[in-house]
């Protein structure tokens, strides 16, 4: 009897299966010869990746801290908060890491990981070497230039909103005095010293001023000439802010002389000392004005009744035994602080875990940094660990 023939289909299958398990066979054979002719094979070619305390090793290269993201310091390592704390140090110093000196003194940056940073970071060693490294090629703040605008309406504020540091905008303003009180045209302010020839540039298509100097300008008419103030007996606790004004002031020295006059005379001057004393106020300026100067014992009188009567609501702090690391948001607000600024202080006091230096404090945004050298002179710096 004939056994019955298998369909073409199994067959394949099976040949199939039969060929697979050949060439598995083979290359079992063929990877075991390898094996026992080489007792060392080399394995040169691959790389593994370091484990330190279950943390991937990092591969460093060279990197300017300045142009890192926050996703950028996180791939160094650090956590999302070091990574923003870290961006904000660099706003508080200016919006740029200057050398690797400041850099280090980030406190979320530990010294152990500074060290191991440090060879890459393509920044001076010091400020000091930071200067000469950058004397020709210094990176100036971009300017925020977006509509034209005659500059002869900018006041100091309106240049530092342009991207001028608050000495070049107060330079700029000085010229434009110095000129007679206005630029007259774009060939005189591109010769403002403040202003070099790269932000000139990018002013120039925007100034809406002649291109050329009028033939009948006479240069500097009222260079260096000083103004001269008619003067006349006056009660210093009697003027307002343009009656400061008027004797020479500027607008921000006239309002810091009456913030000095309320903040530390108690809402009056109560002889000519404490206003010798104020920092707004030039010995050479107090001398000239001293003569015409005479002083209302009746406004005195009304001030310091007053400055009596609250006695008893609102206590006067001595500040002198005020420690900078544990002062309050109310002694600040004594002091002269605004809501914003005692916020301010509080809030850096705090990221810092207490302030190390008193250099420190003046870093803090939003404050008044001539009150805040006064502050900083009266009260002491505890640099205690326990402080926060």
């Amino acid at each position: 009897m004939m056994k019955p023939k298998l369909p073409q289909k199994i067959i394949r299958e099976k040949l199939f299966v039969f060929v697979i398990l050949f060439f598995s066979i083979i290359s079992v054979k063929l990877y075991a010869n390898y094996f026992q002719t080489n007792e060392n094979p080399n394995f040169s070619d691959i790389q593994f990746q370091q484990i330190e305390n279950g943390i991937p090793a990092i591969k460093l290269e060279n990197f300017n801290p300045n142009s890192l993201t926050l996703e950028d310091w996180e791939k160094l390592g650090f956590s999302e908060k070091q990574a923003k704390t870290i961006l904000k140090y660099k706003q508080i110093v200016g919006g740029e890491f200057t050398s690797k000196e400041q850099l280090k003194k980030c406190y979320s940056i530990s010294p152990e990981k500074f060290a191991e940073l440090q060879p890459y970071i393509l920044l001076p060693e010091s400020i000091k070497s930071s200067y000469k490294y950058s004397k020709n090629n210094w990176k100036k703040k971009e300017l925020n230039i977006h509509q034209k605008f005659n500059p002869d309406l900018y006041s100091e504020k309106d240049w530092e909103n342009l991207g001028f540091s608050e000495k070049q905008s107060a330079g700029i303003v000085k010229y434009k005095k110095y000129l007679g009180g206005s630029f007259v045209s774009k060939e005189k302010l591109k010769e403002c010293y403040m202003i070099n020839e790269e932000n000139y540039q990018k002013l120039a298509p925007f100034l809406i001023l002649p291109e050329k100097t009028p033939a009948d300008f006479k240069p500097y008419k009222k260079a260096f000439a000083k103004e001269k103030i008619n003067y006349q007996n006056f009660d210093p606790n009697s003027l307002d802010l343009n009656g400061w004004m008027k004797l020479g002031f500027s607008e921000k020295q006239a309002q810091n002389i009456l913030n000095y006059k309320e903040r530390f005379c108690k809402g009056s001057f109560k002889n000519l000392e404490e206003i010798a004393k104020c920092y707004m106020i030039s010995s050479e300026k107090f001398e000239e004005m001293k003569p015409f100067m005479k002083l209302n014992p009746e406004n005195i009188l009304v001030k310091t009744t007053a400055n009596l009567q609250g006695q008893n609501s609102n206590i006067k702090t001595d500040f002198s035994k005020i420690d900078l690391n544990k002062i309050t948001f109310q002694q600040l607000k004594e002091f002269g602080f605004t809501d914003k600024a005692a916020g301010s202080f509080l809030g850096f006091r705090k990221k810092l875990n207490g302030f190390k230096t008193k250099d420190q404090i003046l870093q803090t945004y939003n404050i008044d940094k001539d009150l805040t050298k006064k502050l900083l002179e009266t009260a002491f710096l505890q640099t205690n660990p326990e402080n926060k």
